[in-house]
């Protein structure tokens, strides 16, 4: 082999390694909180679904939580601020977060007594009623025009449900049921 052979295949390989260097470099993955500092314990979520919207309300991102049936429907400013407003007023306290959150670890652990049980059935007819009494209150600002554009919105919603269910009901008498084989499975 000679000399000038040599060289290239050194010269090679060190491009190589070095590209490697730098490509690893480039793919740090330790995540940076805002602050700077790095935190590899803690990764951010968007959220859930495609568009990272568990809990976010509206799906454009400007509108706020409790609004989705609102969706379509051309609010003014001062609407939007007094739902706002609603929503907030009937924002839980943290003092019952926190006694479900211990009574949800204590069904976890097997722990649940009856009266937790109890506590959670009232805390969970409670929230019915005040969510019941906020959808009232928002139905209250909106005008004429606009509940009748959410019962066009409902209706229309019911129908295309319907239409997949008979739909999916086809779908289901048109596929026959796998055979039976007498081999169990995986052998």
């Amino acid at each position: 082999m000679s000399l000038k052979y040599k060289f290239i295949s050194a010269a090679a390989s060190l491009l190589v390694v070095a590209s490697a260097a730098i490509v690893t470099s480039a793919q740090d993955q330790t995540p940076v909180v805002k602050d700077g500092s790095p935190k590899a314990e803690k990764i951010e979520r968007k959220g859930f679904g495609r568009h990272g919207g568990f809990g976010k309300g509206m799906r454009d991102g400007k509108g706020f939580k409790g609004m989705r049936g609102l969706m379509g429907i051309e609010l003014t400013e001062a609407q939007k601020a007094q739902i706002k407003q609603i929503h907030e007023a009937n924002r839980p306290d943290q003092a019952s977060l926190d006694e479900l959150k211990a009574i949800h670890e204590a069904r976890r652990a097997g722990t649940l007594t009856e009266d937790q049980k109890a506590k959670v059935k009232a805390i969970r007819d409670q929230r019915r009623a005040q969510a019941e009494s906020v959808h009232q209150q928002v139905l209250a600002i909106l005008t004429p025009e606009q509940l009748q554009q959410i019962e066009t919105r409902k209706a229309e919603m019911k129908k295309r449900m319907e239409e997949g269910r008979k739909l999916r009901q086809q779908r289901r008498q048109q596929v026959p049921p796998p055979a039976a084989t007498d081999k169990p499975a995986g052998n």
